[in-house]
C-alpha cells in the first residue's frame, strides 16, 4: 500500500489538501469519492518534484509538538515499531496538515532512510536540537526514553515561556491603555479646554502654557513623530541582526538590576535542561555542549559557552570552564560541578534545569510585583500634571470671582 497526496473539493465548496493511503491512484480517488470528496489532482507521495504538485510542509507549533511527540514516545514504550507508531499517529490525528507532515515523514522512513534524517527534512517542525536527540536515541536504542524526555522539556519550555508571557501582557496592557488616554487628552481635551481660556484675558499659569505648547507641538509634528517611529523601528530591526549590536545591548542588558539576572536565569534554565536531555541520552558531552549553544538567546552567554567548550576539549572540567567566564549562576557551575565529581551529571542538570526554573518564576514574580505599581503611579502621575494643568485657571478664576 502506498500514500497519495491528494487535493478535492467537499461537497460544501471548500478545497482540501490531504494524503490517503491505497494501493493505486484510482483505489485513491476511488476512496476519496465514498468520503464525499471530489478529488482533483492525486499524486504518489514523493513524486512532487516530477510533477510540480507541492504541498507546503506544515509548521507545528509547541503544543502540538509536544503532544505528537508524547504520543509517540507512548507507543514506542509499548514496543510498537516506528513506522507502525507513525500510521497509529496519521489515523489518529484530525489536522490535515499533520497527517501530511507524519506521512512524508513514514514515507522517507519506507525509503530507507534514518528516523532524524526524515525528521531534519521538516525543519519548521523539528529543529536540529530535536533532530539530534532522535539520532541519539537511534543510536542508543532508548528512542522511546529520549522522545519521552523530549516531550517533558517541550512541556516545561512551553510552561516557561507562558510565564514569561504573562508577565508581560499586563504591562504592555497598562502601557498601551495609558498612552491612549494621554493622546486623547493631549490631542482633544487640551484644544477644547484652551479655546475657552483663550477667550479670556487673564495670564495662564505656567504648567497650563507648557501643557498647551506640547499640545500645539504634538498636533502638528504627529504625522512626522508616526514616520519616525517606523523608521526607527524599521533601523532598530536592521540593526538587530548584526552581531555587534546584539552583543553590546545584550551586554548592557545583562548588567541591569532585575531583567538582567531574570534573562540569564531564562538562558540558564534552557541550557540545563537541554544539557541534561543530550547526556542523559549518551551525547558525548562536546556534542552536547556544541548543540546546547544554539537555545541560548543572550549572545554573550553563547560565547562564553563556546569559550567553556574549547576549554573541555582541551581537558578542564566543565565547571572551571563555565565558571571561569562568570556568566552563568554560580550555583548552575556548582551543581554541575557536583554532578561530574560524582560522576551523575546528567541527574545533577535535571536538578540544576529545575532550581533554574523555579528561579525564573521567583524573578518573574518579583519583577511583575515592582513594575505594575510603577507603571501605575508613572501613568497616574502624567495625567496628574495634565488635570492640574486645566484645571488651575479655573480655580485661579474662582478664587477672583471671590
Amino acid at each position: 500500500m502506498s500514500s497519495f497526496r491528494y487535493r478535492a473539493i467537499t461537497p460544501d465548496g471548500r478545497e482540501i489538501a490531504g494524503v490517503i493511503d491505497a494501493d493505486s491512484a484510482r483505489q485513491a480517488r476511488g476512496n476519496l469519492r465514498q468520503q464525499g470528496l471530489a478529488a482533483y489532482e492525486v499524486v504518489a507521495a514523493g513524486s512532487e518534484a516530477s510533477t510540480g504538485v507541492r504541498l507546503p510542509s506544515p509548521r507545528l507549533g509547541n503544543t502540538a509538538l509536544m503532544l505528537l511527540t508524547r504520543q509517540w514516545a507512548t507507543l514506542l514504550a509499548a514496543g510498537i515499531p516506528v513506522e507502525q507508531a507513525l500510521a497509529a499517529l496519521i489515523e489518529q490525528s484530525e489536522e490535515v496538515a499533520t497527517r501530511t507532515l507524519l506521512t512524508s515523514i513514514r514515507d522517507e522512513l519506507r525509503a530507507g532512510h534514518p528516523l532524524h534524517r526524515a525528521l531534519a527534512k521538516h525543519p519548521r517542525s523539528f529543529g536540529s536540537l530535536y533532530c539530534a536527540l532522535v539520532a541519539a536515541g537511534e543510536q542508543s536504542g532508548q528512542l522511546d526514553r529520549v522522545m519521552l524526555r523530549l516531550a517533558d522539556n517541550l512541556e516545561s519550555s512551553g510552561a516557561l515561556r507562558q510565564k514569561v508571557l504573562q508577565a508581560t501582557i499586563y504591562p504592555a496592557l497598562v502601557v498601551l491603555v495609558a498612552s491612549a488616554v494621554v493622546a486623547a487628552l493631549m490631542l482633544y481635551v487640551v484644544p477644547q479646554v484652551v479655546a475657552v481660556f483663550q477667550s479670556g484675558k487673564q495670564t495662564l499659569p505656567l504648567l497650563t502654557r507648557l501643557l498647551i505648547a506640547t499640545s500645539d507641538l504634538l498636533r502638528l509634528t504627529w504625522p512626522g513623530l508616526l514616520v519616525g517611529a517606523v523608521i526607527a523601528v524599521w533601523s532598530a530591526r536592521g540593526a538587530w541582526r548584526r552581531d555587534s549590536f546584539r552583543q553590546a545591548l545584550q551586554g548592557r542588558l545583562i548588567r541591569l538590576p532585575v531583567v538582567g539576572k531574570l534573562a540569564v536565569a531564562f538562558d540558564s534554565a534552557r541550557l540545563a535542561q537541554t544539557l541534561a536531555i543530550l547526556v542523559g541520552s549518551g551525547v558525548p558531552l562536546l556534542t552536547a555542549l556544541q548543540a546546547a549553544g544554539a537555545v541560548i538567546w543572550l549572545l554573550p552567554l553563547r560565547q562564553a559557552l563556546a569559550t567553556a567548550t574549547a576549554e573541555v576539549r582541551e581537558g578542564a572540567s566543565l565547571q572551571r570552564a563555565l565558571g571561569r567566564s562568570r556568566q552563568f549562576p554560580p550555583l548552575l557551575v556548582h551543581m554541575i560541578g557536583s554532578g561530574e565529581s560524582s560522576g551523575q551529571l546528567g541527574d545533577m542538570l535535571d536538578k540544576a534545569a529545575r532550581q533554574q526554573n523555579d528561579e525564573v518564576a521567583a524573578r518573574l514574580g518579583t519583577a511583575t510585583s515592582l513594575l505594575e505599581p510603577l507603571l501605575i503611579l508613572g501613568m497616574g502621575g502624567i495625567v496628574l500634571i495634565i488635570v492640574l494643568a486645566i484645571l488651575q485657571p479655573i480655580i485661579e478664576v474662582n478664587q477672583l470671582l471671590h
